[in-house]
């Protein structure tokens, strides 16, 4: 069997125990069994005996017997069935039940578990972003837009940008926890038909049986109207939720790949690891581009789901399931590996103070342009004519730079010496020094960020204190 890399290389145990062939059978058989347990109570002639076997042998799954039926059958869910009821000695499950009454619960309980493990996760993400930006909220960086430096700010800032954005995609997935409606037990077309005739028309009954198996999913709500199968919709909502999830960890690791260009921070080298298998000096951030590549592929299964959304026929279609079956599993085992990954790269980065000073020296004076620009406005200069003042200035400086015609940045002397700009030299060296420390509400930022996160830590303490496993 060619294996599920993003499975076997990249998700936890955890989450592919769910989605494994195996996982799933037990899920079903426990589903079954669940069934049959609520129809005897309401009345039906179910031996007791037959549950009892069918318990016994639950967790006798024979893969490769189970495939061979269904090459017979062309139908996985009759396949799956007879294996059951042969290990059994009896033929008492799915009785009033569609194939999409078992699958379509079954699978929903699977993606249910698994938001359960990924909220988990980005808690941990999210206190681990907690303790790395208060470890580095005083820590003044040269901010860039269009990755160009632009204005001081602070490496704890940073992060709790990308905390936030987080949290607003924890915020969604919570929402979709809380609101995840089953489909329930509504037979082939939405109907409830066969439910109803088993137990002679009585709508309470098959009410009641319905109520019984859907807590036994431990779901929120139900499905009141669906047909063949639930709104495809809902696979679009909860992929697209998944995404967002990535969204915040995957723009943090294309920064730190962009830092570690310039040697001011690293996502960390552990001991023995190697970064080229030709040049021995590497330490390449490797764990952040599989970060950018989850991401990657968690837009791509948007995609796919966006496809299945609203191309639904009559009471429904399985035309989606191949689709289905690979967008959903993959998707979860994707973003699995993705905070995984994530979890050690925020346990393990580093930032190099004397780098990132040298680079805030070496901008320092065009960072505090803005700042110049205001103090020029306050001593009566029109705003854009300071504007086109620093700038010719601000530009030569760089050109000058660039070609090594000067060494050092001189755009403080240069303004000093243009009388465009109403400020003294040392009113424009005071601007400087104090520039160094200039981050505006950077730290209260990230004040804010911290008291926002350790509400989570308490609400859920067992979440934030996970350790991801040791990635490949």
């Amino acid at each position: 069997m060619i294996p599920n890399v993003l499975a076997e290389r990249y998700a936890s145990a955890a989450i592919s125990k769910i989605w494994s062939a195996e996982g799933r059978i037990i899920l079903e058989r426990e589903f079954w069994i669940a069934v049959m347990k609520a129809q005897k109570e309401l009345g039906l002639d179910i031996p007791q005996e037959a549950i009892d076997a069918y318990e016994k042998v639950k967790d006798q799954i024979n893969l490769k017997s189970i495939m061979n039926r269904e090459r017979i059958t062309r139908h996985d869910v009759k396949a799956r069935i007879e294996e059951f009821c042969d290990l059994a000695g009896h033929q008492h499950i799915h009785k009033g039940m569609t194939s999409r009454d078992l699958t379509e619960n079954v699978e929903q309980l699977q993606v249910y578990r698994s938001l359960l493990i990924i909220r988990d996760k980005s808690i941990a993400a999210l206190s681990q972003l907690k303790s790395r930006a208060v470890q580095w909220r005083d820590l003044v960086i040269t901010a860039r837009t269009h990755n160009v430096a632009a204005q001081p700010t602070t490496f704890g800032k940073r992060l709790a940008m990308i905390g936030e954005e987080l949290q607003g995609a924890l915020n969604m997935l919570e929402h979709l926890i809380t609101t995840y409606p089953v489909r329930g037990l509504k037979g082939a077309v939405g109907t409830q038909m066969d439910q109803l005739s088993l137990f002679d028309g009585n709508a309470n009954k098959a009410a009641q049986l319905e109520a019984e198996v859907c807590s036994h999913l431990k779901i929120p709500q139900v499905f009141n109207n669906v047909g063949q199968v639930y709104p495809r919709s809902l696979d679009m909502r909860t992929v697209s939720i998944l995404a967002d999830m990535a969204s915040g960890p995957s723009s943090l690791c294309r920064t730190l790949r962009l830092m570690a260009g310039h040697e001011a921070a690293s996502e960390g080298f552990a001991k023995g690891q190697t970064g080229s298998s030709a040049m021995p000096h590497k330490m390449n951030s490797r764990s952040c581009e599989r970060v950018n590549g989850f991401h990657a592929i968690l837009k791509g299964h948007v995609t796919m789901a966006g496809g299945l959304a609203g191309d639904q026929w009559n009471e429904g279609d399985v035309s989606c399931s191949v689709v289905r079956r690979l967008m959903l599993p993959d998707a979860f085992f994707a973003l699995d590996g993705l905070f995984e990954t994530f979890l050690t790269i925020l346990g393990q980065m580093d930032a190099y103070p004397a780098v990132i000073e040298a680079e805030n020296n070496h901008y320092l004076p065009f960072l505090m342009t803005t700042t110049i620009m205001m103090e020029a406005v306050k001593a009566g200069v029109g705003r854009e004519a300071a504007h086109t003042a620093i700038k010719e200035h601000a530009v030569a400086t760089v050109n000058d730079l660039r070609a090594g015609t000067i060494k050092e940045n001189n755009l403080i002397q240069r303004l000093g010496e243009d009388d465009r700009i109403p400020l003294s030299s040392s009113q424009l060296s005071h601007i400087l020094d104090e520039g160094r420390e200039n981050t505006g509400t950077a730290r209260d930022q990230v004040d804010q960020f911290v008291v926002s996160v350790e509400k989570l830590v308490i609400a859920y303490p067992e979440a934030a204190n996970y350790t991801p496993g040791t990635i490949l």
